[in-house]
């Protein structure tokens, strides 16, 4: 008997794990409250706050209820027990029942509050009434517009993703999602935290620790844990700068670490002077946000990069996307022969290598 409660005591330990810190397994495989209420729940992209509404308050009903169901679970694999017979029942039992079941009952007291009169009363809408405006949802209508834009940075540690579209800081949490404006904030890098290895890629990592400090709502701050390869991403997507402290040294990706050493390098390369009949430079039509300031003209020796020829393809890209569609060119699993290899161009596929990347004049 005692292998049969023990038996079902950690099997039910597993399931409460994957519904309160599910692994990446069990995420990829779509054992989450999510995936099974999606029906209920609807599109995160297209309503992105009535979405979180609904699954932060699912959420709390559901992991309220993990303990009372261990109680019922044990009740029915072991009869012998007679945890139902409040008189034969051993004490720590009952304590254990009436406690859980105190808690249950309250957390769907708590959840019958909030969802009366359209939520109103949940603590997501709360923070958007705090934020101003003329009525919380109209901030929800416009976070939920510009979640659905293609463009937002996403990241996910867990299970807390972090969001950040053009005017909103989002980070969702099992039971709350914290919402800041980017004009009303201060960034700060407050810690990093590095491991030698990484449980999912097998090598070092490095984290940030990010404090989001609001300027109203009483200067409420909340935290956000990202990779240190992303924070990049995460500067060109903010307005606001993030600063740090001076003790703070924040370990740059192998993709950034190559684009400084192509930006000083074709800084050193002659630059290109357009002749006075072209066209005015366009958008670069890799990122379409910054002008066209790149023009391939072959200067390397024939000894050097004898497969390299010239290119006579109109400027149409940034420095920052030839980098990166130079580094993908490369052998990754040799990153240190980036800067001596070669490149087709990304248009006409003329071969060049770092020697014929010109700035224009």
């Amino acid at each position: 008997m005692v292998s049969v409660e023990l038996g079902f005591t950690l099997g039910y330990i597993l399931v409460c794990l994957c519904f309160v810190a599910p692994p990446s397994e069990f995420r990829a495989a779509g054992i989450t409250v999510q995936n099974i209420l999606a029906g209920w729940l609807g599109s995160e992209d297209l309503h992105f706050i009535y979405y979180h509404v609904k699954r932060t308050a699912a959420t709390t009903l559901i992991h309220a209820a993990l303990p009372l169901g261990y109680y019922v679970g044990l009740s029915i694999v072991s009869p012998h027990l007679q945890l139902w017979d409040f008189a034969l029942a051993p004490t720590p039992a009952l304590v254990y029942f009436a406690v859980f079941s105190t808690i249950f009952c309250g957390v769907v007291v708590m959840n019958y509050i909030w969802s009366r009169k359209g939520w109103e009363r949940h603590p997501i809408v709360a923070r958007l009434k705090s934020l101003g405006g003329n009525s919380w949802r109209a901030t929800a209508s416009n976070i939920n517009v510009e979640f659905r834009r293609i463009d937002k940075f996403s990241s996910g540690i867990g299970g807390t993703r972090l969001y950040i579209t053009d005017s909103w800081i989002l980070k969702s949490g099992p039971y709350n999602v914290d919402i800041a404006h980017q004009a009303n904030v201060h960034l700060h890098v407050i810690r990093t935290e590095d491991h030698v290895i990484s449980h999912e890629t097998g090598t070092s990592i490095q984290y940030l620790r990010i404090a989001v400090k609001q300027l109203s709502q009483g200067g409420k701050t909340f935290t956000i844990r990202l990779n240190s390869t992303e924070y990049g991403d995460l500067k060109n997507k903010l307005s606001a700068p993030i600063h740090a402290a001076r003790d703070v040294v924040i370990r740059q990706s192998l993709s950034d670490m190559f684009l400084e050493a192509f930006r000083e390098q074709v800084s050193q390369n002659p630059h290109y002077t357009l002749p006075e009949d072209a066209p005015p430079t366009e958008p670069c039509i890799g990122c379409m946000q910054t002008q066209s300031n790149i023009k391939l003209v072959k200067h390397c020796e024939e000894g050097d990069h004898g497969e390299c020829v010239q290119c006579y393809c109109r400027p149409m890209w940034c420095l920052e996307c030839m980098g990166k569609w130079f580094s993908s060119r490369q052998d990754q699993s040799h990153p240190e022969r980036w800067l001596a290899g070669d490149s087709p161009c990304p248009t006409c596929r003329a071969k060049f290598c770092m020697l014929d990347v010109c700035f224009i004049a």
